[in-house]
């Protein structure tokens, strides 16, 4: 029997989200039900709900960053037990028979992953997200929250800190690796979070240094403001890895001059524009232009467990559900520091 849940959907591109009910299918035998805490509010989720990324299914209920509790399982889980703090991220299910989900890839499933919101699941339904009070998924998109991250600190772990943590890892950040995250916004800030445990050095470029203090708390070693010139002439060839997390067009000529031979320039970030690009750029110094989704669903228990042992969870602001729709505007004006969180209990 499917369960009526109340949620907070865009009923329309570029509609603000209205108070709406929406209904979760029956509970599987590999399912389980989520009673969700906290929502946090993606950048992501306002690129969709508006269109920005191309045409969108609708009504949308967005939210890809969950943290709840187990309320029910189906019978034939093993991984939960009800009362066990989870989390759903950006996925909630692929083929699992390509050659990328069989080595734990799942978010490059070679058919396509299927999206938390936005996307049509194997029933052939439209998914609906987080920014409601329940969520039913499959045992093997969901993932143990560590008892050393508080629920509303975790929720955005399962998008800012996978997309952040991700990359770190597969570029080698580490002891004797200097690494700059571009942007100190709700990704920007995990990622200096995450490559300063990770033991490298940290230096975030920003437009301004009016964040400075924040960064430099969050672990960054340095911090540089690129509307200043002699920035790029005092770093030209200094990182061995950059991590872009901003949805603004960059000038990637300007940014590539910033690495080191064999360095990696890596975009997590995703603008709504294409950006221009100087083959020269890349070929002199033998750099790395790449882009890096989210994680697969390993990687992200091993980021959250990582991010237990070092105490770290997300910088948020709590909002209640009728906020939502100033924070996607405050979003846009860079006004939060650093993640919004839906207190699902108002919905």
């Amino acid at each position: 029997m499917t369960t009526t849940v109340a949620a907070y959907a865009a009923p329309a591109a570029k509609a603000p989200l209205e108070r709406t009910t929406i209904e979760r299918r029956e509970v599987g035998e590999f399912d389980v039900l989520i009673d969700i805490k906290y929502a946090g509010i993606c950048h992501s989720d306002i690129h969709q709900a508006r269109e920005g990324w191309g045409e969108a299914i609708f009504p949308m209920v967005p939210g890809h960053e969950i943290a709840g509790v187990v309320e029910a399982i189906g019978s034939g889980v093993t991984k939960f037990a009800v009362g066990d703090k989870v989390g759903v991220g950006c996925m909630v299910d692929s083929c699992r028979e390509c050659a990328n989900c069989r080595a734990g890839l799942e978010q490059y499933c070679l058919k396509g992953n299927v999206g938390t919101y936005n996307a049509i699941g194997k029933d052939g339904e439209p998914t609906y997200g987080g920014y409601a009070e329940k969520i039913v998924v499959d045992e093997a998109f969901t993932v143990r929250i560590p008892d050393g991250i508080a629920l509303d600190e975790a929720a955005p772990l399962l998008c800012a800190g996978i997309t952040t943590y991700s990359p770190l890892k597969h570029w080698n950040a580490g002891p004797g690796k200097k690494v700059a995250v571009v942007g100190l916004g709700g990704l920007g800030h995990m990622g200096v979070k995450l490559a300063h445990a990770l033991g490298a050095e940290v230096t975030v470029l920003s437009q301004s240094l009016r964040k400075r203090e924040d960064g430099l708390k969050l672990g960054a070693d340095h911090y540089y403001a690129t509307s200043d010139e002699a920035t790029f002439k005092e770093l030209a060839g200094t990182f061995d890895l950059i991590l872009s997390t901003v949805s603004a067009p960059l000038n990637l000529d300007a940014y590539l001059s910033l690495l080191k031979t064999d360095g990696a320039f890596v975009n997590v970030g995703a603008p709504e524009e294409p950006v221009a690009l100087n083959l020269f750029s890349v070929i002199g110094g033998r750099k790395t232009l790449a882009g890096s989704g989210i994680g697969g669903i390993q990687e992200t228990q091993e980021m959250l467990d990582f991010c237990a042992e070092h105490g770290l969870g997300a910088e948020i602001e709590l909002i209640r559900a009728d906020q939502i729709n100033e924070a996607y505007e405050r979003v846009l004006a860079s006004d939060v520091r650093y993640r919004f969180v839906i207190d699902t209990a108002t919905i």
